[in-house]
């Protein structure tokens, strides 16, 4: 191996230059580098909103690698196949990537590493995902934590290494092999027309992801406790997107909430508490794969959820059961490619607690339909709010979608910003929804509100019924 060795760095959800270990200790090496995606077998598998949000995170990162003197390889097929070949064909010596935690990407990872070695490459993956290494941190048993707050209080004085700063002139190999074109991918297929919409909602990229913190950071912060509950304001980071894609790195943003937290900001601790909320669901993920598909908790594997995607479900899915909160929350979604995390709390124990539906359908739902798609939080927050999980809501605890509109949308802004039979004069992206859902649903604004699929007490007693049987 030379200084003229290069070295392939495989993105998958790092989509930065800053606070990125591999590209930071490949650019000090002196060696060329070469970038590339795979759509690998796990991507392949990504929901439609979820492939569209990846195409859009590559075309940013794209023009990024560009500034510092680089091209971005596209290759498509199973990543041990295509890393293997590539490393062959640019007479490599290393292929690098950031670690991944859940289990699909496990699985793929390490069929990766025993290809790369039978081949004699050098395969090493680096950490960056997470702030917490999910073997680092153990209880005082020397186990993995099953309680939020517990961990809470063993990392918060945790030590955490600042982060790398963005790199700025990366050297290119002789020759830059073949690569796919990326709109032959059709990656946003899936999205038909909703891809438009969503479009006007993203906020893509590394830089973009910054100024979400900055602005953050500048003008919410010290509200953040006691209004992020309230889906009609903008008072929380949004910063799950870019987090989910990696275009902004968890030390950039721990070591930002903590600057907030020593100057004094009141709302810093509670943000920085929510931040390792998404290192308790990786923690877990690493710990017990099965949480991604099965009950966390296996005594409500005799809990009689329904798994039928009936009538209801559709309803359910439409943003049309009748129940005007859970409607906003469901239309949100398609129009922003999020949902408010109060709103996924209430959609979320409606489908499962008044509805009687399996919280695997709703997960799945949640992984076709979001750009801030995560498969560690989301399989945790559906079993969270469907009992079945870890620090799980407790069995009677079934929210009411009335009383919450009544305390966190008093005035109904949240309901009519998305529901366009709900407002006299419905705005732009109460309208959008009509334009982002399917079309195969056939939609209109003109379309009557419709009576709920299930009352809310009715729901709540079914419910309350069922848990007796555990």
């Amino acid at each position: 191996m030379t200084k003229s060795t290069p070295i392939i760095i495989w993105f998958r959800k790092d989509f930065r230059l800053a606070d990125h270990v591999a590209l930071t200790e490949a650019s000090r090496s002196g060696r060329p580098i070469i970038p590339v995606v795979v759509l690998d077998e796990v991507a392949e598998n990504y929901g439609a909103a979820t492939k569209w949000r990846l195409s859009q995170a590559i075309k940013h990162f794209e023009y990024r690698l560009k500034e510092v003197g680089l091209r971005l390889i596209l290759r498509r097929g199973r990543a041990a196949d295509q890393l293997t070949a590539l490393a062959r064909e640019v007479r490599a010596g290393d292929v690098w990537w950031m670690r991944a935690y859940d289990p699909d990407a496990i699985t793929r990872d390490t069929k990766l590493k025993s290809a790369l070695k039978a081949a004699r490459f050098s395969a090493k993956s680096w950490p960056g995902h997470l702030l917490f290494e999910p073997w680092a941190v153990k209880t005082k048993q020397g186990g993995f934590f099953k309680v939020y707050s517990p961990m809470w209080r063993a990392v918060k004085d945790m030590d955490v290494s600042p982060p790398d700063p963005a790199v700025r002139l990366l050297l290119a190999p002789e020759s830059w092999p073949e690569s796919d074109r990326l709109e032959d991918w059709s990656l946003e297929k899936g999205m038909d027309r909703g891809a438009r919409v969503l479009s006007q909602h993203a906020q893509v990229g590394e830089r973009a992801a910054n100024k979400r913190l900055v602005n953050f950071l500048n003008n919410r912060i010290a509200d953040y406790k006691e209004r992020r509950d309230f889906p009609a304001e903008n008072e929380t980071s949004l910063l799950s997107e870019n987090l989910a894609w990696g275009e902004i790195g968890p030390r950039t943003v721990w070591h930002a909430g903590q600057r907030a937290l020593h100057e004094g900001q009141r709302g810093a601790e509670h943000f920085l508490k929510e931040l390792v909320w998404r290192e308790f669901a990786y923690h877990l993920i690493f710990h017990t794969p099965e949480i991604t598909h099965q009950n966390w908790r296996r005594e409500w594997d005799s809990f009689p959820w329904s798994t039928q995607e009936d009538e209801a479900v559709l309803r359910w899915k439409q943003g049309r059961t009748g129940i005007p909160l859970v409607d906003a929350a469901m239309r949100e979604m398609y129009v922003t490619g999020r949902m408010h995390n109060r709103g996924r709390m209430i959609v979320g124990s409606f489908l499962t607690k008044n509805m009687l539906k399996h919280w695997r359908i709703g997960q799945k739902w949640f992984e076709e339909c979001l750009i801030d798609w995560d498969p560690a939080a989301n399989a945790m927050g559906w079993q969270w709010v469907a009992g079945s999980g870890p620090d799980a809501a407790p069995y009677f605890r079934v929210f009411n979608p009335e009383t919450q509109a009544q305390k966190f949308d008093a005035k109904q802004t949240y309901i009519q910003r998305f529901v366009a039979e709900c407002a006299t004069d419905p705005g732009p992206e109460a309208l959008a929804f009509f334009s982002a859902c399917p079309r195969a649903w056939g939609l209109s604004p003109n379309d009557a509100y419709p009576s709920p699929i299930v009352t809310i007490a009715e729901g709540r007693q079914r419910a309350l019924a069922a848990y007796k049987t555990l």
